[in-house]
């Protein structure tokens, strides 16, 4: 990885230099990923399996 690429991404990356996504994101099929660093406060794409709200 480039250093200008490592500095674009370096919110994304791990302690080994590997770009890492939140719990959340890892098995989403939407391209709005966010970063293992960030809370995820709101996304509207999840739904809770534990929901009582039908999606």
């Amino acid at each position: 990885m480039s250093k200008k690429r490592k500095e674009e991404w370096a919110f994304f990356l791990n302690d080994r230099g590997r770009i890492a996504y939140n719990a959340l994101c890892r098995r989403c099929i939407h391209d709005c990923k966010q970063s293992f660093r960030a809370t995820v406060i709101a996304c509207p794409h999840y739904h809770s399996k534990r929901s009582h709200h039908p999606p």
